[in-house]
């Protein structure tokens, strides 16, 4: 069995995660966790367009992700398997999932906010209605008050 995390630097990434890992023990699966790299057109106009800034902007979203997650991922109970992806990242994630044949697909509610949902888009709105298997929303702490 496999389950797919989709992970951001936020809160919200932590608790997708731990779900994911719980749920996995539960049922004896293995859990994908997945950063999706993506630098919007807009950052990359802002920069000039300029293709090793936007490489090192990546580079650092990745490295934020994985410092954040790596003591998670270290004490899970279950093999996780950390895995770096480029592009938009609802897309990216259900892609992945496609290719893995995923049993199940987590992510989170909010990760960066109201603000850059409306900016970006929601991810998890998107992955809801493009998914191939089950996909679980998993709401932060803070939202569940």
């Amino acid at each position: 069995m496999k389950i797919v995390v989709g992970l951001d630097d936020s809160p919200a990434g932590e608790d997708a995660l731990r779900t994911a890992i719980g749920f996995a023990g539960k049922l004896g699966a293995e859990v994908d966790a997945v950063f999706v790299s993506h630098v919007p057109a807009t950052v990359l106009a802002a920069m000039g367009g300029v293709p090793t800034v936007g490489d090192e902007f990546a580079a650092a979203q990745r490295n934020q992700v994985w410092n954040r997650m790596r003591p998670i991922i270290d004490g899970a109970p279950v093999t996780v398997h950390g895995i770096d992806l480029e592009g938009y990242p609802p897309d990216a994630l259900v892609a992945h999932a496609v290719g893995v044949n995923a049993d199940l697909l987590v992510v989170g509610s909010r990760g960066r906010g109201d603000l850059a949902s409306l900016l970006l888009g929601s991810t998890s709105h998107r992955v809801v209605n493009h998914a191939p298997c089950d996909v679980l929303v998993v709401r932060h702490q803070e939202e569940r008050t």
